[in-house]
């Protein structure tokens, strides 16, 4: 039988058909391609591990994404908006604490409009030169993005979702289309942006080809980024009784992406985190290299729930990168206050 592990290594890809037997390796193998990942996160970024600082700063969204809490139809969901001026004393505690990334994170809020999202950039490029800035605020124009970059954003986080247009189709209403999500994507790296793709993991409806189809295209794609984390339902929504991810699967497609893009920027999620008390520690012995605590306001905080149990709702900034800190370090790895730039060029 082909070893898929050490010919993934080598690789760096697998077929469609050996990416879904790998999914499904049984706990030695399983555990020989978490080792093989760590090593190779070690070998491009040392035992440094990125932390970035996000800010959700507007729950309000035109989408309706059938999985998420937010969804425009969603009417239980309590809306707020911050202004600059909450956004900026954001990124000030957070610059103190040691923050040199601030992830700029919101639902689709008409609110916002090119010039706001472009005085909010140029507000915060002025007054911390020496930090990058991620947006997450989701399709927009190729125009809209270009004058984005123009004022000083320097990534681009936008998940694929999946990678199958009929899974797509399943998750989404008829209005949002793949297509125009791959347009999306496709827009940010011609303009220049380090650009995050990436998916859920145990979504409702997704099977092992669907995955091993997210697995081909994160590969042809390239990204700089890949944010996956498992399925966590919200009461909400028609999902709300599917079982969440798992955190078995999301650890071997953590060791999996890194093995594909070795020096690729790849978080541990706060949705690993929720499914399990070390899922972070976890996430990074599986290749994991980045931490997103959250810079939100307290008061705000379990507003923004695109999922329910979200952690770290109550505990104050100093509060999680403290706690950050000590369990980073728990491991042999240490947090470090650097921009973090992706080495997948």
């Amino acid at each position: 039988m082909i070893d898929l592990v050490e010919k993934l290594y080598k690789n760096q890809t697998l077929s469609k058909k050996e990416f879904t037997e790998l999914l499904n390796c049984d706990t030695d193998t399983a555990e020989r391609l978490r080792a093989l990942a760590e090593k190779v996160r070690i070998e491009n970024y040392g035992h440094d591990i990125y932390v970035r600082g996000l800010i959700e700063f507007s729950n309000y969204c035109k989408r309706d994404c059938l999985y998420c809490g937010i969804r425009r139809s969603n009417n239980n969901c309590e809306r707020y908006r911050l202004s600059l001026d909450e956004i900026m004393e954001c990124c000030g505690e957070g610059y103190n604490l040691g923050f040199r990334t601030f992830v700029l994170q919101s639902g689709e809020d008409s609110y916002f409009n090119d010039d706001r999202i472009c005085e909010i950039i140029t507000t915060i490029k002025s007054k911390y030169p020496d930090c990058a800035l991620t947006l997450s605020i989701g399709e927009k124009s190729y125009d809209s993005y270009k004058r984005y970059f123009d004022c000083g954003a320097d990534r681009y986080l936008l998940r694929h979702e999946t990678a199958n247009k009929a899974h797509y189709q399943k998750l989404h209403p008829s209005a949002q289309t793949f297509e125009n999500r791959r347009r999306c994507l496709n827009d940010l790296k011609k303009i220049g942006y380090q650009t995050g793709c990436g998916f859920m993991v145990g979504s409702p409806y997704q099977t092992d080809e669907c995955i091993a189809d997210d697995l081909l295209f994160i590969k042809e794609f390239n990204p700089q980024m890949v944010g996956i984390g498992p399925f966590i339902s919200h009461k909400d929504t028609q999902f709300k009784d599917y079982p969440s991810g798992t955190l078995e699967l999301t650890l071997k497609l953590l060791s999996i992406i890194r093995l594909m893009l070795p020096k690729v920027l790849l978080p541990a999620t706060t949705a690993l985190a929720t499914i399990d008390p070390r899922g972070r520690e976890k996430g990074i012995l599986a290749g994991a290299n980045v931490v997103m605590p959250n810079l939100s306001p307290v008061s705000v905080r379990k507003k923004y729930q695109i999922y329910d149990n979200k952690i770290c709702t109550g505990d104050e900034s100093a509060q999680c990168k403290n706690c950050l800190d000590l369990r980073v370090k728990s491991i042999g790895c240490r947090v470090v206050v650097d921009r973090g730039d992706s080495r997948n060029i």
